[in-house]
């Protein structure tokens, strides 16, 4: 049965993985990418890549994880990705920068410049009535919950989502989705956070090339290891595999409008 990736960095692979990952789909029963960006260079290279491939489906955004952009660099993002709205499926990757923050030492970390970054996105999506692929675990998701609420925002995937049941039921109430990668296959708190989100809201993704260890231990991520986190989905809530593959295809075609 065929799967989407519902989150990869395609434009970080070689260009030979690209090609090989590319020419494997069909095979692989793989329909589609959804692409998420970095930085403005990113961005162009994922519009590249999809205008010469009908499977990839390009987010544009800003990566939370890296130094603050200039408010010129903002702004000519903004611009640009309003300007080529049409050929995006949504606005990613955005968020807070979680893993930058923990390692920064001392107090001086510019959060706030990182929230009043990703508020313009949110305005962003509003404005323009697209989907936004969050970066937001643990505390960050619960803030970032505020301020999607206070704009009304009711398209948001948070990806690789890591975070506590009461947040996750408030995401839910707002029918937010979330997406799981293969570490579901031995990451205890990602199966937790699987078997208790509800089905219907659960997409698939690699966030490749991130690397994965046990069973895809020193192998190159590929969007057809979304297979495994389809399958073991089902083993953990206890449902027909079909059931699983079939709900995760229609949400990603529904929310990105493919």
């Amino acid at each position: 049965m065929k799967v989407f990736d519902a989150h990869i960095h395609f434009d970080k692979y070689k260009e030979s993985h690209q090609n090989q990952i590319i020419n494997s789909l069909m095979e692989n029963q793989v329909e589609g990418l959804i692409t998420v960006s970095m930085n403005l260079l990113s961005c162009k290279e994922n519009l590249r890549l999809a205008d010469h491939n009908p499977n990839i489906h390009p987010a544009f955004g800003y990566h939370p994880e890296q130094p603050l952009p200039t408010d010129n660099e903002i702004a000519e993002l903004l611009n640009w990705i309003e300007a080529n709205q049409e050929k995006m499926v949504a606005v990613g990757e955005v968020g807070l920068p979680y893993y930058l923050r923990k390692n920064e030492r001392g107090s001086r970390f510019a959060y706030q410049s990182y929230v009043e970054v990703l508020e313009q996105f949110i305005l962003l999506a509003k404005r323009l009535n697209k989907p936004i692929i969050l970066h937001a675990i643990y505390d960050d998701a619960s803030f970032v919950c505020d301020l999607l609420e206070k704009h009304n925002i009711s398209k948001a995937h948070f990806h690789w989502f890591k975070g506590n049941q009461e947040t996750m039921e408030r995401m839910a109430q707002n029918g937010y989705l979330i997406s799981f990668t293969p570490d579901i296959l031995y990451e205890e708190e990602t199966r937790g956070a699987a078997e208790f989100y509800p089905l219907h809201l659960i997409m698939a993704e690699t966030d490749g090339p991130w690397p994965f260890e046990g069973i895809f231990q020193d192998k190159l991520t590929q969007p057809s290891m979304v297979h495994h986190v389809v399958r073991q989905i089902a083993a953990i809530k206890k449902v027909r595999v079909e059931d699983v593959y079939n709900s995760l295809y229609n949400q990603v075609k529904s929310f990105y409008q493919i």
